[in-house]
């Protein structure tokens, strides 16, 4: 196809609209209309839509301060599920990735960010850092070990309050630039659904915790200075209906009023803050909502329940071919592990397990009832035959050594508090059920706990019939490639749209490969 070809057929003018790296236009050539890339001599140009490549979308600042070619973050998936393999493909695709450290243990951290660290040397990637205010030492412990490893970048997800860790591994990066400002080496991306949380992340960090590590000697006095003249985060993640932790906003009502906040925060510290970037997550599973999620202000897009399907994931076969058959319908709430006491939900998918139905009972039968020795003898046949599928007496044996390694505190409070013992059991199964899922343990399938959003059956009804209908056929980086081109594709026929041009029914959707 040439750039000064004219294009009045369906298939033509898609390939035109399809080379978003050139601009195109609408023209009257010889009295009749078209399109091309380039207008021949005497045809009459009736509107053009400049040259639109996916890295044009969203805001350059992120890509240079990220060094990612793609406005585009696959974000964490705990228990290591986005892993070294994902986050290594697409980083090499010009990606932000996050490895899933929450929930692992600190060897498989160690081992996982070291291997990251030889692999892709300086190339972009994350690790999470998720908020434990049950377990502080575990913040802790990511910390020292993205220190060790010179990650440069966390995503710091479920922070209610800004920690000293948290903090610590800001300020550690800190230092003077050659213009007089400040060089941020370690960057931070807070994941919020809630303006109280995204505020205390568009803010300097806390005074008092700065200066407490100052005293301990964790910073120097430079980096404390320093704080005062840069966010605690580089970026925002505005979370909205999503896989696992999910407040479910609508992202069309949360993102303007995170930006909104932005602004007027910005507006306090005046010009010498640097900027802070707004993602957009939650409900990312197709081209039509990326490019949504452009139109509403988002710097940058953060996928996630797409990625548990690709190849790279590291969960088991089984459950991407569940996950590939998911429709946008197919996901429940159901209680979760880390704040099960508190009633907290998590979104999962609910086709093909009985997780949700099963842990809903665990959690009336936590509120209904002091201890375990309280159950009814009906509830306890029940729990044992067709949930935990084990005598709670060996439920209990095992849970107890695994607290006396890693939560003797929790375990001297269970072995006091009956109703506290009651939920370290029932936290055995929540906990479990993920990891049977990931290994594709088949005797525990009905018990398997995936995390999962809508944005998933939306992916699959975007992709049916095509290449990535297939589980095998979703790689990463041909998922985020495809969905950026996607709405780079929508964002071309939208501003085309926007003069007046009627785009074909046929050329109205960006194209997938077929299978």
């Amino acid at each position: 196809m040439t750039g000064s070809a004219v294009h009045s057929d369906a298939e033509g003018i898609h390939g035109v609209l399809s080379g978003l790296e050139l601009p195109c236009h609408l023209v009257r050539n010889g009295g009749r209309l078209g399109m091309c890339h380039e207008p021949p001599p005497g045809a009459q140009v009736l509107a053009t839509a400049g040259a639109m490549p996916p890295q044009a979308l969203g805001d350059s600042g992120f890509l240079r301060r990220h060094d990612v070619r793609l406005p585009y973050m696959a974000g964490a998936m705990a228990g290591g599920i986005a892993g070294t393999r994902l986050v290594a493909a697409l980083s090499r695709a010009g990606c932000l990735a996050v490895f899933g450290a929450a929930g692992l243990p600190e060897r498989r951290i160690d081992a996982a960010l070291g291997e990251l660290a030889r692999e892709l040397g300086d190339g972009p990637y994350a690790c999470n850092l998720i908020h434990s205010p049950m377990a502080p030492h575990l913040e802790r412990t990511v910390v020292d070990l993205c220190l060790r490893h010179r990650v440069r970048c966390v995503e710091a997800s479920a922070f209610v309050q800004v920690t000293p860790e948290l903090v610590r591994y800001r300020l550690a990066g800190l230092r003077p630039d050659r213009t007089g400002g400040v060089c941020a080496g370690h960057r931070v991306i807070g994941k919020v659904s809630r303006e109280e949380t995204a505020e205390m992340f568009l803010r300097p960090a806390p005074e008092e915790l700065v200066q407490l590590l100052r005293q301990q000697g964790l910073v120097t006095a430079e980096q404390a200075e320093l704080a005062r003249r840069v966010p605690l985060s580089d970026a925002v993640t505005v979370e909205s209906d999503s896989g696992g932790h999910t407040d479910r906003r609508p992202l069309a009502v949360l993102l303007p009023t995170l930006a909104r906040l932005r602004t007027r925060v910005a507006r306090e510290y005046g010009d010498g803050m640097p900027p802070v970037h707004l993602g957009a997550a939650g409900g990312i599973g197709s081209p039509h909502a990326v490019a949504a999620a452009f139109a509403l202000g988002a710097d940058y897009v953060v996928s996630g329940s797409v990625n548990q399907a690709t190849v790279e994931a590291d969960t088991s076969a089984a459950v991407k071919r569940l996950l590939a058959g998911a429709g946008i319908a197919d996901c429940v709430m159901a209680p979760a592990a880390d704040m099960f006491e508190q009633g907290i939900q998590v979104q999962v998918l609910g086709r093909g397990t009985m997780f949700a139905a099963r842990a809903g009972l665990l959690l009336r039968l936590y509120h209904d009832y002091g201890g375990l020795d309280e159950l009814p003898q009906a509830e306890r046949r029940r729990l044992e035959d067709r949930v935990l599928r084990r005598s709670l007496e060996r439920t209990w044996e095992e849970t107890a050594a695994y607290l006396k390694e890693y939560h003797p505190d929790w375990l001297a409070r269970a072995e006091r508090d009956p109703k506290h013992k009651m939920a370290m059991v029932f936290r055995w199964y929540l906990g479990m059920t993920s990891r049977w899922a990931v290994s594709g343990d088949a005797d525990r399938a009905t018990d398997w706990q995936v995390w999962c959003g809508p944005a998933m059956g939306a992916f699959n009804a975007w992709t049916a019939g095509t290449a990535l209908a297939a589980p095998g056929n979703r790689r990463a980086a041909d998922v985020a490639g495809h969905l950026m081109r996607g709405a780079a594709y929508l964002t071309r026929t939208g501003h085309l749209r926007a003069t007046g041009v009627r785009i074909p029914a046929a050329c109205a959707d960006y194209r997938l490969p077929p299978p």
